[in-house]
């Protein structure tokens, strides 16, 4: 398994199997086992249904009992039109298939939006742990604006029978003040419910590119944006890889400090990962990074980078989504195993 993961990252293996963190030692933080949700989650103020729902999660599909997670999200048919999205492959436009991809591949878990975990709930909700996507950015508005606003109301996720509900905040946006609130008294419903939360943490604000850098991915963004997203209780933190770092010192604003670039991190993807598992409560609420756009040929590759990064770094595994169903399934499921078998692969170890 291990030459496969390797063959896959190519003359960067060594670079990306070898490396050690000296900045935030791995003993410093609370990493991903089986015993995850007794050793973690059972010792915070979640309700008993919650526990027990995160146990399902973590319990189920090719990495149960692992402690690592790989989720199948298909929202992007809002997020990014239905059209853009399942052209590729236009057996999704079916929220049948989708599940079915979740199925095939032994994921943990599918989330989507309510209109496609509702259509077949009744077939397939206790099969898998449904995520119920609440809300969305459409992009049906002319002109086009970034909001994420609310599609779905907790109740319903918990009458088709949900494990977990998922929202994305974006942080930076000025809208971020009302998502926030929303997402927080959405959160604790859930809870109440007996119901995990999973948090999209992203940034979003056309101030964070400067002088043609984009530091939406900044590690040091990014890792507050996680900050925020464990403050109002997100179980599990998905966020993207972070591709650089330095957004509050370019950008000249909010607050930092220089030993977050000169103690905290290096320039090295696994260390800036690692920060920001380290902004989720020293890893107390597992990070999950998303598999990105697809880019055709390279997906295989990035995918399993990807998830060599974020386990190494300590995160609880990935989330992939284009990169799977915008191609034949059993590429699909290909590409999961692939992603899969990086967490189930005993000689990649947490860095």
């Amino acid at each position: 398994m291990i030459d496969d993961i390797a063959q896959h990252l190519g003359d960067k293996a060594a670079y990306y199997l070898d490396h050690v963190c000296k900045a935030v030692p791995r003993h410093t933080l609370h990493l991903p086992g089986p015993d995850v949700v007794d050793r973690i989650y059972s010792q915070t103020d979640r309700p008993v249904p919650v526990l027990r729902n995160l146990q399902a999660l973590v319990g189920s599909g090719r990495l149960g009992n692992t402690g690592y997670v790989s989720i199948l999200p298909v929202d992007q048919g809002i997020e990014h039109s239905a059209g853009a999205s399942f052209a590729p492959n236009p057996i999704y436009f079916d929220p049948e298939n989708i599940v079915k991809l979740a199925l095939e591949a032994g994921c943990n878990g599918v989330a989507s939006t309510l209109g496609v975990l509702g259509a077949v709930a009744r077939k397939y909700a206790h099969k898998i742990p449904f995520i119920l996507k609440l809300n969305h950015n459409e992009l049906l508005s002319l002109p086009a604006k970034a909001d994420q606003i609310m599609f779905a109301q907790v109740e319903q996720a918990f009458d088709m029978g949900c494990a977990a509900v998922g929202a994305t905040v974006y942080f930076g946006a000025p809208e971020s003040t009302r998502q926030i609130q929303e997402v927080s008294h959405a959160f604790r419903r859930a809870h109440e419910l007996g119901m995990a939360t999973i948090l999209w943490c992203y940034t979003r604000n056309p101030g964070f590119v400067k002088d043609g850098v984009d530091y939406h991915t900044s590690a040091d963004l990014t890792g507050q944006a996680n900050h925020l997203g464990v403050t109002i209780q997100a179980d599990i933190i998905k966020q993207k890889l972070p591709t650089n770092n330095g957004g509050y010192t370019a950008i000249k604003f909010g607050k930092t400090d220089p030993r977050v670039y000169s103690q905290l991190t290096t320039a090295h993807p696994i260390d800036l990962c690692r920060y920001q598992v380290l902004n989720c409560y020293s890893g107390r609420m597992g990070l999950i990074n998303s598999g990105g756009p697809s880019g055709g040929a390279t997906d295989m590759a990035e995918a399993v980078m990807t998830a060599v990064v974020n386990k190494r770094a300590g995160g609880m595994g990935l989330i992939s989504g284009r990169k799977a169903f915008q191609r034949p399934m059993e590429d699909g499921v290909r590409l999961l195993h692939a992603i899969m078998d990086v967490y189930l692969c005993k000689d990649v170890t947490v860095a």
